[in-house]
């Protein structure tokens, strides 16, 4: 089994948070080739803006870089498939569109998506063919 993270996922590992052992341990295994982790660049674009507005520039750049150098697979382009899906998501279930493309991409690439957010995506769990992992 493959995943995808999303941004709720990242934040807990770097904040320390509930849910930060699973999002640990998948890293471990993917550096160790047992599985790989992805993330979506608009959702690394979210991890990025959140702390410049709360850390500043210098410390998002250190975090970013820690993401670059770790063993997650940045999927850097949305294809046709996966543009199409989202929006069909984003429609359907009103999400962030952050989510809508992780969420795209999980099901597009059969990848298993961790998260933590309940409040949003409950519903597409119930309804869509997308694997989760849930963080908390």
């Amino acid at each position: 089994m493959n995943y995808i993270l999303d941004a709720c996922a990242l934040f807990a590992l770097i904040a320390g948070e509930q849910g930060e052992d699973i999002v640990n341990d998948l890293l471990e295994k993917a550096e160790n080739n047992e599985t790989s982790v992805f993330m979506c660049r608009i959702n690394l674009l979210e991890i990025y803006y959140n702390h410049i507005r709360d850390l500043g520039i210098d410390r998002a750049d250190e975090i970013i870089d820690s993401v670059y150098a770790s063993p997650i697979q940045i999927i850097e382009e949305i294809d046709e498939l996966t543009f199409r899906e989202a929006a069909i998501l984003k429609a359907g279930y009103r999400i962030s569109l952050a989510d809508s493309i992780a969420l795209a991409n999980a099901k597009t690439l059969d990848l298993t998506i961790v998260t933590s957010d309940h409040h949003e995506l409950d519903i597409v769990e119930q309804n869509e063919p997308i694997q989760f992992l849930w963080i908390r």
